[in-house]
């Protein structure tokens, strides 16, 4: 099987690459931190008329009717640039949410007890398989509170168990598309049946998105390292000439390449399992790379005006966002089927892992 990227594939990506350098270049980036990560309405439209939301509907339904392999494509790129907002839950809900698509509606989503991002900007708030909307929507951001983002570009409102008291009522679309269950108890379980395979679509479909917006963070930030030690001297030579500081280039080459494959494949084949490693390992590559190319600029890089730091910030919210460390690793280690036990140890023959997330 040919994992190589087709002509259409790098020009697809090659153009959402130019788009975002010319409506979402450095200087408005460091525009909307000034902002407080306030969405712009105006770049939202645009993304939706590139096509970016609509990248997965039928070409029928006003799409452009590619796969997930060409949506991590183009999420990669969005996590280059550093691109702000619910990105993942709006392309989601391209289709059922009305708007979505066409970047007219900005949709955000509850992520178990975490924060919720841009919770006050939205015009939808998915819950599980339900969309908050009209006055419950009201009354959940009403009963949410802010609270300190680490990411200035992504502002967070923690939410309580009260703030889905409304899930179910007026103003609530329920289920995929908004479609209530059918009369009758064959209809009410074969409906439950189809909520759930969609919320559990969606949930990885979302985590994989989110490892190629950390794909892409840690690429950049490894071009960024690499640029900086090849122009930056100490002692008559660029820093990138010194033994410790090529280590630390080649350290962030070698945890990028191995996430981008898994991220990749795990598009291709859409397995849970291969989602969760993708999810690990590009968190991974993220967060240390970042770090890394933090170490590499010195004392300038822990400086507002470098923009290290906001990658590093934006790695730390999304590793824990859509099926984080803990849940990623317990679906993995479910994922490998029976361990067989070491001779002489007390471990039942032939008994498997336990469930993800059942614990013990």
């Amino acid at each position: 099987m040919d994992f190589q990227l087709s002509d259409d594939q790098r020009a697809l990506r090659s153009g959402m690459r130019d788009l975002l350098d010319a409506v979402f270049d450095r200087d408005r980036m460091r525009a909307a931190v000034e902002r407080g990560g306030t969405l712009d309405r105006s770049l939202w439209r645009e993304l939706g008329a590139a096509g970016f939301f609509a990248l997965r509907l039928p070409e029928e339904a006003g799409g452009v009717g590619l796969g997930l392999p060409e949506a991590v494509l183009l999420f990669e790129e969005a996590g280059r640039a550093l691109l702000p907002g619910p990105l993942v839950a709006t392309h989601l809900a391209a289709g059922l949410v009305k708007g979505a698509a066409e970047g007219e509606a900005v949709v955000t989503a509850v992520d178990g007890d975490l924060p919720v991002a841009h919770l006050a900007e939205a015009d939808v708030v998915l819950v599980g398989a339900d969309a908050l909307v009209g006055e419950p929507l009201r009354a959940f951001v009403a009963a949410a509170r802010p609270v300190r983002s680490m990411d200035p570009l992504t502002p967070l409102h923690r939410t309580g168990a009260a703030g889905t008291a409304g899930v179910g009522a007026a103003g609530v679309a329920t289920g995929p598309a908004g479609a209530r269950a059918v009369a009758g108890p064959a209809g009410a379980r074969a409906a439950t049946e189809r909520t759930t395979a969609h919320t559990e679509r969606i949930r990885f479909e979302g985590a994989l998105l989110t490892a190629a917006e950390q794909l892409g963070s840690a690429a950049r930030t490894t071009e960024t390292a690499v640029q900086h030690a090849g122009t930056r001297e100490q002692f008559g030579s660029p820093i990138g000439s010194f033994q410790a500081v090529k280590h630390l280039c080649a350290d962030m080459l070698a945890r990028t390449e191995p996430a981008r494959a898994a991220v990749y494949a795990a598009a291709v084949t859409g397995d849970p399992v291969e989602i969760a490693a993708a999810k690990l390992l590009a968190d991974e590559a993220a967060v240390r790379n970042a770090r890394d190319c933090l170490q590499i600029h010195g004392g300038m890089g822990f400086t507002w005006e470098a923009d290290v730091h906001l990658h590093l910030k934006r790695a730390w919210l999304r590793s824990a966002a859509r099926l984080g460390g803990a849940a990623a690793e317990e679906l993995l280690a479910a994922g490998l089927g029976a361990v067989r036990p070491h001779p002489g140890s007390s471990a039942a023959p032939g008994r498997g892992a336990p469930e993800a997330g059942g614990g013990g």
